[in-house]
């Protein structure tokens, strides 16, 4: 079921980069893309290499969830439109379908990591949220998400919302590792 699952996780990705594939190298700075990206690659990864690959599978899986629960509970409440981020376009495959999708290929079906990898999603974040809170901060990028806007915001403001997204995907980390057990 895994090998099925990887296979339409591959197609529809394709899909969905075809819809933004007019961004060119802007892609590279959302978070979404990124994980998106990563699924893609876990996906070939896995049917190349079986449960040699379930290191990457397991960073795609909490990378989407975070990418899923973001944009629902976060950029929604924000005043994202609804229809456009979750319903619509490369939202419905980005946000809603591929991390549906990976999540319960990876849990269900798959080789599962230990909790010594736990760290590892929390790292290519904060990695990911440091390099673009520079990057705002130097002006040479504007978000692409709300809470990057260092310049429109306090410090105070800005350390709650990184302190928050990095607890964020600590406890999916975390909690991905123990429903996968």
């Amino acid at each position: 079921m895994s090998v099925a699952l990887n296979i339409l996780l591959i197609l529809l990705e394709l899909w969905a980069f075809r819809l933004v594939a007019n961004r060119k190298w802007k892609n590279f700075i959302f978070y979404t893309q990124l994980s998106n990206i990563t699924t893609f690659l876990s996906c070939i990864a896995l049917l190349i290499a079986g449960k040699n690959a379930a290191w990457l599978r397991y960073l795609s899986v909490c990378m989407m969830t975070m990418t899923g629960l973001v944009t629902a509970f976060i950029l929604v409440p924000m005043g994202g439109d609804p229809k456009i981020l979750l319903w619509s376009g490369n939202g419905l495959y980005h946000h809603v379908l591929c991390p549906a999708i990976n999540f319960i290929s990876y849990v269900f079906f798959e080789e599962h990591v230990g909790y010594k990898m736990v760290i590892l999603p929390v790292l290519v974040t904060l990695l990911y949220g440091l390099v673009m809170l520079y990057m705002n901060w130097i002006q040479k990028a504007d978000g692409p998400y709300p809470f990057f806007r260092v310049r429109h915001q306090t410090v105070v403001r800005t350390v709650v919302w990184m302190a928050a997204l990095v607890a964020m995907i600590g406890v999916i980390s975390a909690l991905v590792c123990l429903v996968a057990t």
